[in-house]
């Protein structure tokens, strides 16, 4: 992850060294004027601008200038996703779940350890996408794209290129070792929406009626419209867990690196145990410039999120509630955690999760004269009982990580999932399993394409 991060900051850097001489000088400088303007104004840590920007640096370095950044001994509480679009209405797709992308994402790892060859682990694929067509599926293995080994110098530029690739495949063999196969699928990205609710299910061990959803991204509705399908989507899942009497949930939010608070506000409020629309889901904090603006403009209750009614809850059924979380699980996901605990039990299993705490908002010229898009962070997160201190991520309650062998969602040899259904039944046969499961060998990621998906690891504001 660190070193596909510093490439990236070392690709930006160079770039943004270049200037493009076909730009007028004086359009640049209300470009950057824009952009001190929205972070004076917007900005969490505002109070913490330089006093003397220079306006005469390109947008990205400028932008960057500006930054509070993190430091993990000095500044730990700093600003860690804050970020620039040089395109706004591209931004806006993006943070919309549509980017141009072979419809895969996968874990990148050092295989064998201690080399420079990295392969693939393709985490799932979406259906409909040219690799879903193209044959992949959760669990395949990826040892070359375009004839070439992907390795510490060369993955970044193959993986994230926008072109057309063949991709080779790799599998186990008897010794439970991964070679090289001759297999190879050819895929071209395409500009692709994806459904964020991806699989769900149920299991019934005895009087433990499990139901379990893998939601990958906290996306109401295509292209950020006012039609809320996928939050719909979600509604008719829990509505089917109801019908069922299920009585305890698995919610796997492994891979799910954030999205728009009004998603979490709608799931949690498909969980949440006891709630009414009197209850605080999470409070938001503003800095001083705008906060006052915004509470004579909208009052006070601005500030708090609310849960919201629905039929379709089951909280008041549940026994049990389960979440799936890794290296991976972000924002949003971490908002959901927060905002629940206070009102019920909250197992975590799996790995820490990352640690973001705050919330951003799309900042973009009406007027059209600056193109580019910005996505500061502009707010402090906290759940009803004023909790907001999980910026080092959440630790989970039981550490359980993948190994290089992944299961079919629902597939009970997944170590995930059979650790929570462990933790739920308590059965002994489960719980063998669980232990052979978790005892596996894994091996740290390089990085996982996930990292890069549309957004990011934010959370995102609507309105």
């Amino acid at each position: 992850m660190k070193k596909g991060l510093c490439l990236l900051f070392v690709i930006t850097g160079f770039l943004t060294a270049c200037r493009d001489k076909n730009v007028d000088p004086a359009t640049d400088l209300e470009t950057s004027k824009w952009i001190v303007d929205q972070m004076k104004t917007w900005y969490y840590w505002n109070d913490k601008l330089p006093a003397n920007p220079d306006l005469n640096l390109q947008p990205e370095a400028l932008f960057n200038s500006l930054l509070y950044k993190y430091d993990a001994a000095a500044r730990p509480d700093g600003d860690r996703f804050s970020w620039i679009e040089r395109d706004a209405d591209a931004l806006k797709a993006e943070l919309s779940g549509v980017s141009k992308t072979t419809g895969m994402e996968f874990r990148l790892l050092y295989y064998p350890t201690g080399g420079s060859n990295i392969i693939g682990l393709v985490t799932y694929a979406l259906p409909g996408s040219p690799a879903q067509k193209a044959g992949f599926k959760r669990g395949d293995i990826i040892t070359r794209i375009d004839e070439k080994q992907l390795t510490a110098s060369n993955y970044y530029e193959l993986i994230f290129s926008g072109n057309a690739k063949k991709y080779t495949l790799g599998a186990f063999n008897d010794k439970d070792s991964i070679v090289e196969t001759t297999t190879k699928r050819d895929v071209t990205p395409i500009e692709f929406q994806e459904d964020p609710v991806f699989y769900d299910t149920t299991f019934q061990y005895g009087s433990h009626m499990i139901g379990y959803v893998v939601y990958h991204q906290f996306f109401s509705s295509k292209n950020n419209s006012d039609g809320k399908e996928y939050d719909q989507k979600l509604d008719k899942v829990f509505a089917s867990f109801k019908a069922k009497n299920v009585n305890a949930l698995v919610l796997d939010l492994r891979y799910n690196p954030g999205g728009y608070v009004s998603s979490a506000t709608n799931l949690a409020s498909l969980i949440g145990k006891g709630i009414t629309t009197n209850d605080i889901f999470y409070s938001k904090e503003y800095n001083k410039t705008v906060t006052p603006v915004l509470e004579k403009e909208y009052g006070k209750d601005y500030f708090y999120e609310m849960f919201t009614s629905k039929s379709q809850n089951i909280g008041a059924n549940l026994n049990n509630l389960v979440i799936l979380t890794s290296a991976r699980t972000a924002s949003a996901s971490e908002l959901l955690v927060n905002g629940l605990k206070p009102y019920m039990t909250v197992t975590l299993i799996g790995d820490k999760t990352v640690g973001k705490n705050v919330g951003s908002i799309t900042l973009s010229d009406k007027s059209g004269k600056v193109k580019w898009g910005l996505q500061p962070i502009v707010t402090r997160s906290y759940n009803s009982l004023k909790q907001s201190e999980y910026y080092k991520g959440f630790a989970p309650d039981m550490e359980v990580r993948e190994g290089l062998r992944l299961y079919p969602y629902g597939n009970t040899k997944d170590p995930l999932l059979a650790s929570a259904l462990e933790t739920i039944t308590g059965t002994k046969l489960l719980r063998q399993k669980a232990e052979q499961l978790r005892t596996a060998g894994f091996v740290d990621d390089v990085m996982s394409t996930i990292e890069r998906k549309a957004g990011g690891s934010n959370m995102f504001f609507d309105k």
